[in-house]
Parts: C-alpha cells; structure tokens; sequence
C-alpha cells in the first residue's frame, strides 16, 4: 500500500509502533532500571515515518551533532517487511527534502554490531558514500549530497 509519500507515513515521535520497532534496532537505548521513555528520537527538528504494515521506521533528524556532522540525520533505519531497503531509503530521502531543501543528508553505522561485511550497503545502493569515521565510537559516516540543479 503506498500514500502519496510512497510508502511512508508520518508518525509521531512515541508512537508505539514505532517504540517497538526501534526497540529492535541495534542503536536502542535500555535503561538498566527499566524504565521506557515515551519520545524515542531526541532533541532537534524530526521525521518520523512507518509503512503502513508497521514493518519499517525511518527517522530524520535535524539537530546540533556533538561531532560537527552538518546536515539532516538519519537517526534509525530498520526493515523487517518485504520493501527493498534502497527503494524505502530513496522514497524517505524525498521526504527529507521536501521538509529540509538542499540539505546534506548523513547516517552513521555502526560496523560492529550488524552481520553485513560492507557496512551500509542498502544506503550506498541508494546512492550514498561513505565519508568517514567519527572519532570516537569509530563509526561509518554516509553521506548523500543534495543535487544541484541549474535553472
């Protein structure tokens, strides 16, 4: 089923659904105590996007990074459905720019904790490049620039 965004919908930041899902997601903060926090995305400007069977998140976020990325963060990606990662990530991009023009879009992966021996494949079918490390966890940069057009 697609909306008018491909396959995405808006959801909010706490939605159960989408707590679930990140509950999943290699980069899910557990309290030791317990305890869940409602908001699960952080501080800063956000998008929050499922598919309609629930079975993937997406998560844009726009906010100060400690380590002097610039740009529009995709903050978590996790796909349990059918969709094909590149063609969800392309279809979120889309939205990323409609709500952020020109932005520079980056992620960081963290290559320890996921079973791929190339680290970010499905964002680098979708065109993006790695760009880095960050000091200090170690973690892969990707980056996708915004296209420039000329009028």
């Amino acid at each position: 089923m697609f909306s008018e965004f491909g396959p995405w919908y808006e959801i909010k930041d706490g939605d159960a659904r989408g707590r679930a899902m990140l509950n999943r997601h290699y980069s899910a903060n557990h309290y030791r105590d317990g305890r869940i926090v409602r908001l699960f995305v952080g501080p800063g400007e956000k998008q929050v996007l499922m598919t309609a069977d629930s079975r993937a998140l997406f998560v844009w976020r726009k906010f100060i990074d400690k380590s002097g990325q610039q740009g529009v963060n995709c903050a978590v990606f996790r796909n349990e459905g059918d969709y094909l990662s590149s063609d969800l990530i392309l279809a979120a991009e889309e939205l990323a720019h409609l709500r952020w023009p020109g932005e520079r879009l980056y992620t960081y992966v963290n290559a320890r904790k996921i079973k791929s021996a190339n680290p970010g494949y499905c964002f680098k079918m979708a065109g993006w490049h790695t760009c880095g490390h960050s000091k200090t966890r170690h973690l892969v940069i990707l980056e996708k620039l915004p296209c420039l057009t000329q009028p």
